[in-house]
Parts: C-alpha cells; structure tokens; sequence
C-alpha cells in the first residue's frame, strides 16, 4: 500500500495505524454481496483487509439492522484518502472542517498535518460520531468529533481554510462555500445518478462563489440527503408498461462505459441511473439489457444488446425518453470533441451551481 500513497504524505500513514480506526466487524463482497467479516472469528485475515488498498464496508442500511444490505458507511481506499488529502493542499495550522467522519481515520490524519486543535470532523450517524470519537482518542488524535448533518458544516468553527468532503454530493453545499475563508479550498467528491463520481476542488472566492476543475475518480458513498433512490429494475420496470420502441445503432460501450462520456451524460440529463443485466443463460456475456432509469418521474428505457447487425432495439416508457436524451448528450460530447472529465468545472453560487467546459464562460448544464 505504501507505493500508492504520495511521498508527502507517507509519514502520516505510518504514524497514523489504520487498524486501530476499523471497527471489529466489517462486511467484505462475496459473489456480489456483503457478508460479515469478523475480528475474532479471523483476526489475520480483518488485519489484512485493514491494510489493503481497498474501501472497507463498516455499516449496512445506516445500521438500522434491516437487513437489506446496502452499504452506508465505508473506510475509503487509503490511495484514494491520499489523492483527497494531497490535492486540498493542507498546511501545518490550516483550520479545516471534514464532512463525513466515517471511522475517523481521515481525521487522523488531516489533524497530523494541520494540527488536533485546527481539526473539527461532522458525522451525521450518531453511532458512527460516537465510535470514531473512542477511536481517535484511544489512537492519540482527539480531534473534535460533532454529530451532525454535515451539508450544514460547523458555524461556531468557521471560517475554515479547508472544508474536505469525504461523501459524495451532487449539489455542493452552499454553507461549505459560506464557511470557508476567502481563498480556501473545498475538496469533494461529486457524483450524478449515471456517473460514479470525481474529485471536485473549488476556490472560494470573497464574494460569496466558488469555482474549480474535476479531477480524479473518486467515487464514494453518497451524503445521505442526496443518495440516488435505491430499487432494483423489478422495482421500476413492469411488463404492463406501455412504451414505445425503436432501434438504434448506437452501443453502449462508450456512452455508458467510456469514464469521461458517462460523467458528461450524467450532467447533462440528471436524475437518469443505468444498470446492466447480462442474459442468465449467455455465460459469454454477450447478450444484455441496459436499462436508464428516473425513479422520480417512473420513466424507463431499456436498451437491448446481442450478437448480429448492429440493430439494437429499445422500448422508452414514461414522460421522459431517457434514451433520446442520453443520445443527445453523447452526441454533444462527441461534437465537442469528446473532452476529458478534467476540462469540466463547476461555479457555485448562493443560488445556484453551473457546470461549464473549459472556461465559467462556457456553461453546459
């Protein structure tokens, strides 16, 4: 793990232990699904995921014990920590705010750089506040540990330098804009409902906005106030639905697979989420649906794709053609020379926030 973390930081994960910030029980995929991977039923093997580069579930279903085993909370891949840490620029007696405490692992280590007195840390799951609180502590890092909704941010510590988001948010905040110092840095992961997500670093301004470049993939769970809505394609699509149905040449490899295509369709046509369903009895994998969907206005598309002439049939149901507009969008991406997701920014306003190519000049959505 040592060889993808920066040199410059290096020092602070030595002296900063992950396994002393995880909790006893974590949840590992296996064939698709979490299941519990437990410190005292398999200590070498807890201690070799702690040290991996690799996210770590620490809670399912905002552990509200339902059962339905989605992952809520997550120590982050320690290379990704890395890229965060590195690109908000910290600086020994930066005052710095983190949203989304997690295990307080991040804290740590923000607090070995700035300092435990110049690091607040807001976690909305009590539980989860509670636990990283002990474990801060008990590792030497009392950093101040609020329970919170972190989309709020922490007045009575503001103004801040840094505010570094460990969630993903689609809308930024804007009281992270109003509490960060003039010339500060917001770092944040940023995500749509088709596109997993990059890493976001805004310079605030003295007038109230904030402007910056995406940069790496970063993809993270979601602040809780903007998750996507869960549901599986049984839960949106209905063999009673009306549709209608089209064909088209257009495949989903670059659309849907190519990373700076999908983050460019995921700002231009929000709301939409895609899943791929490959055919059961195909074990080549070259039969599947991908279907687009919008649970807020129940509109759906599925998009076929099999062997043969390059015919690929598709049926939209719903008040939006989720298909044409995903079409549109990838046809403005191609015309606009298929830019990179690292030409794109963002503005944010008191009331509103603007993605633009290139230049705050150019607006696309």
């Amino acid at each position: 793990m040592a060889r993808k973390i920066p040199p410059a930081w290096r020092a602070a994960f030595m002296a900063v232990p992950r396994h002393l910030f995880i909790p006893d029980t974590v949840w590992v995929r296996e064939e698709g699904r979490p299941v519990p991977l437990r410190r005292a039923d398999s200590p070498e093997r807890w201690l070799e995921a702690c040290y991996s580069d690799e996210p770590i579930a620490v809670q399912l279903d905002d552990g509200d014990g339902s059962g339905r085993g989605y992952v809520t909370s997550s120590a982050s891949m320690p290379s990704v920590v890395a890229l965060m840490l590195e690109a908000a620029e910290l600086r020994f007696g930066h005052r710095v705010l983190e949203i989304g405490t997690g295990t307080g692992f991040n804290a740590a280590l923000i607090a070995c750089r700035v300092g435990i007195d110049n690091t607040t840390t807001v976690e909305i799951d009590a539980d989860l506040a509670e636990q990283a609180r002990e474990a801060l502590k008990n590792a030497g890092w009392p950093v101040e540990t609020v329970a919170a909704d972190g989309t709020q941010g922490y007045p009575p510590g503001a103004p801040y330098d840094r505010i570094l988001s460990t969630a993903s948010v689609y809308k930024v905040p804007y009281p992270w804009i109003e509490q960060a110092a003039p010339g500060g840095k917001v770092v944040t992961p940023w995500g749509t409902a088709f596109h997993s997500g990059a890493l976001l670093r805004l310079y605030v301004n003295g007038d109230g906005t904030a402007s910056g470049h995406f940069e790496g993939d970063t993809g993270f769970m979601w602040v809780r106030g903007q998750r996507p809505p869960h549901g599986a394609v049984e839960d949106r699509v209905s063999p009673e639905h009306d549709y209608a149905e089209t064909v088209t040449d257009l495949h989903p490899y670059e659309p849907v697979g190519d990373f700076s295509a999908s983050f460019a369709i995921g700002a231009l046509v929000p709301g939409m989420t895609s899943t791929l369903v490959y055919d059961r009895d195909d074990p080549a994998s070259q039969r599947y649906t991908v279907y687009l969907m919008d649970p807020g206005s129940g509109s759906w598309a599925s998009w076929r794709i099999q062997p043969g002439p390059h015919e690929y049939v598709v049926k939209q149901h719903g008040p939006r053609s989720l298909f044409d507009e995903l079409a549109r969008a990838y046809q403005w991406w191609k015309e606009a020379g298929k830019p990179d997701h690292t030409r794109f920014g963002l503005t944010v306003t008191p009331d509103r926030q603007i993605v633009w190519l290139d230049d705050p000049a150019h607006p696309v959505a």
